[in-house]
């Protein structure tokens, strides 16, 4: 079925309105802290299954949240060089969208407050899953139009998911989970760089002022390429702390090399709608960085 086919507020619509091609982007840093909790046999399935659900939710949420505040905002051109949104094609009304935001971010509460009882972790995560709500909405809505949506990328997909899911399984932090979470931060904002990069005519039009706007071209092409390769260092910095986990300095070489090449790519096309390709590459290379660290640690 082509999109131009999608039923208002249908479940493909809602399924589309999800942006699945995302999703990596959540289970990844949520894997990658299992695979440390399982060699420090802390790990928990009951409790890892969980912090998966909550990040996809809440992933799920911030899309939505994206989707109808850019439709407010007049943002979803119709020049757009991205992937179609559910709003502005009117596959789910304003109305639906606002109801869905609030069941999707109450479930995600709901399996917040579970995973809290059941890891008897402490009352301080109740306010980092407070502070995911509320950057959720920060960010789609003000953040990042001023330069900090990388910054939020950093902390919600790096140092949260990961340090959260470690801690409410080990019930203490180590330096191996602080350097896995900064990886995984790295890696996974290159989504949000390449989303820049493409959108940087339209996005200066609008007034959005990402990192890409105002500091060029050019530094967008080479933060994708270098925040890669420092997503490769800190996985190598995991192999030289300890003989355990020396698969960390090789297996990931896999996903510097994809990275790599996506990133010729994208500099070769340099505008225009088919980024989306390299969008759709660097999900791909997310995951494979979350697999290659993941089974690095696992093997050691």
């Amino acid at each position: 079925m082509h999109t131009q086919d999608v039923k208002t507020n249908s479940i493909q619509a809602w399924w589309l309105a999800s942006r699945p091609k995302t999703l990596s982007a959540a289970l990844v840093p949520v894997v990658v802290a299992a695979a440390l909790a399982w060699k420090d046999e802390r790990f928990s399935t009951d409790l890892t299954l969980l912090c998966m659900l909550f990040a996809i939710l809440m992933q799920i949420a911030a899309n939505f949240i994206n989707d109808l505040f850019d439709f407010k905002r007049g943002f979803d051109r119709t020049d757009r060089l991205g992937p179609e949104r559910a709003c502005a094609q009117g596959w789910i009304t304003p109305h639906a969208m606002q109801r869905g935001i609030i069941v999707t971010l109450l479930a995600a509460c709901a399996t917040g407050l579970l995973l809290l009882g059941l890891s008897h972790a402490g009352a301080e995560l109740l306010f980092v899953g407070a502070a995911c709500v509320i950057f959720a909405f920060l960010y789609t809505t003000l953040l990042s139009y001023c330069g900090l949506g990388d910054v939020l990328v950093w902390l919600f997909f790096g140092f949260v998911p990961v340090l959260g899911t470690y801690f409410v399984q080990a019930h203490h932090l180590t330096a191996e989970s602080w350097i896995a979470a900064t990886g995984c931060g790295l890696a996974i904002d290159n989504l949000l760089i390449v989303n820049n990069y493409r959108d940087r005519q339209a996005d200066r039009l609008s007034g959005k002022r990402t990192l890409v706007v105002v500091l060029g071209e050019r530094f967008g092409s080479y933060f994708y390429l270098i925040q890669g390769a420092l997503a490769y260092v800190c996985c190598a910095a995991l192999g030289l702390m300890s003989s355990q986990m020396r698969w960390c300095m090789i297996l990931p070489l896999a996903y510097l090399a994809w990275h790599t090449m996506a990133w010729r790519r994208m500099v070769k096309i340099n505008n225009g709608r088919k980024l989306n390709k390299i969008l759709g590459q660097t999900s791909k290379n997310i995951l494979l960085f979350g697999i290659m660290l993941a089974l690095s640690i696992l093997l050691g």
